[in-house]
């Protein structure tokens, strides 16, 4: 029962902060041109800003969580995080200026760092056997907020354009209260090290993983293969209205379907296939999909080949949770939270490379002044990206002594 709570509370805890994120994206844009008084086009700009700044405070404090955690257990800092996400979207709801929206996402990158205590969570409920098909519960609830939270904002922002901030910030609260009242600590205290704050930054968190050499190299793996998935966020959307001339309802369709595919393939078929064939095949199976998902899209002819691109990126989502799992089983139980933070602020670089790099690629490429018109250069770019890590992905993993542990 007490696993069972925990493995409860963590993947909701992910998929409300999945949805409050996708809850505000469509009305980003018509809630910065009302609080900021600026144009649509300064509003485009201004949401980039917003990207960059929860993208850096996220790099900083995930390592910073994932440490205090290691140090003084999971559900303190769960909890609290949780309380302070509810309050940022209260701060951004009720803003009248701009800077109370950027303090709100500032707030909202430094709690989004619970992504670090939560896989470090899954690793102390798990035992290596059923550990990857635990970390794909955090792809499930994911994908289920992928699809739940712009559905859901633009149905309440057609209402009233604040309301959605209000939902997140009470989601937020209702989980608070679940996790005071049923969460258990899943952190014995024996397991538990003193906090260092030389090892809370992210570069205290890589210098104490070069007691594991290996690991970097499937850490920076890991960044290659992050930035090359910043192309759906980033690039998914342009690319289909300029090569399909696709309405918003079409992409906003395409997107659920991925939503969709990606429950399907991190709830049901991981669990099938990462008993029978491994994390260390799954993870090689995982990101080979993913490279030819991006070739395809960025050559397909048609719309619906475009969807059957979209399902087979979906299986590179095995990926994910075999290299997790891959990577705690190599590091003792002590320092499980610091190695999720160190993951969790190579994901924030990715997210702050991945966009600015894609976007300006597909822009080139789609200006008079390109030597070659083409719309998917964005996606040969992410291929390219990824094709490197499955190749340090395979130098890597076979050196390790017990990939599966």
């Amino acid at each position: 029962m007490h696993k069972k709570h925990a493995l409860i509370f963590v993947t909701i805890t992910v998929f409300i902060d999945t949805v409050g994120f996708g809850i505000i994206v469509p009305i980003l844009p018509q809630f910065l041109v009302l609080v900021g008084q600026v144009s649509l086009s300064e509003a485009s700009a201004l949401s980039g800003y917003l990207i960059f700044s929860y993208a850096i405070t996220n790099f900083l404090f995930a390592p910073l969580l994932g440490n205090l955690s290691d140090a003084y257990g999971r559900k303190r800092l769960l909890v609290l995080s949780l309380c302070v996400y509810g309050g940022s979207y209260l701060l951004s709801g009720f803003a009248t200026a701009l800077w109370m929206l950027f303090l709100g996402r500032l707030l909202t990158g430094i709690t989004s760092a619970t992504y670090a205590i939560a896989n470090a969570l899954i690793a102390d409920v798990s035992t290596p056997e059923d550990k990857a098909q635990n970390f794909g519960l955090l792809g499930v609830a994911f994908g289920l907020g992928f699809i739940v939270g712009p559905a859901l904002g633009g149905i309440i922002g057609a209402w009233d354009i604040r309301a959605p901030f209000f939902i997140a910030a009470g989601l937020a609260f209702i989980n608070t209260l679940y996790g005071l009242l049923f969460f258990r600590e899943t952190l014995a205290p024996e397991n538990r090290r003193p906090f260092d704050i030389s090892r809370a930054s992210p570069w205290g968190s890589l210098a104490q993983l070069g007691k594991y050499p290996l690991l970097i190299g499937l850490i920076f793996a890991v960044f290659l293969n992050n930035i090359g998935h910043h192309i759906w966020p980033s690039n998914w959307n342009f690319y289909t209205i300029e090569k399909f001339a696709w309405t918003p309802l079409d992409v906003g369709f395409s997107m659920a379907f991925v939503g969709v595919m990606s429950v399907i393939v991190q709830g049901w078929l991981l669990r099938i296939v990462i008993p029978k064939f491994g994390p260390v095949r799954c993870a090689y199976f995982g990101v080979t999909a993913t490279v030819a998902a991006f070739v395809g899209v960025a050559t397909a002819g048609s719309s619906a080949a475009l969807y059957f691109w979209c399902g087979v990126s979906a299986l590179g989502g095995l990926a994910g949770p075999s290299v997790n799992s891959i990577l705690s089983n190599q590091v003792p139980a002590d320092s499980q939270g610091e190695l999720q933070g160190i993951m969790a602020s190579m994901s924030s670089i990715a997210m702050i490379v991945g966009p600015l790099l894609l976007t300006q690629t597909f822009t080139y490429f789609t200006s008079a002044s390109a030597p070659i018109y083409l719309p998917g250069s964005a996606f040969w770019v992410s291929a390219l990206l990824t094709l490197c890590a499955l190749g340090i992905f395979y130098q890597q993993i076979r050196r390790l002594p017990n990939p599966a542990g």
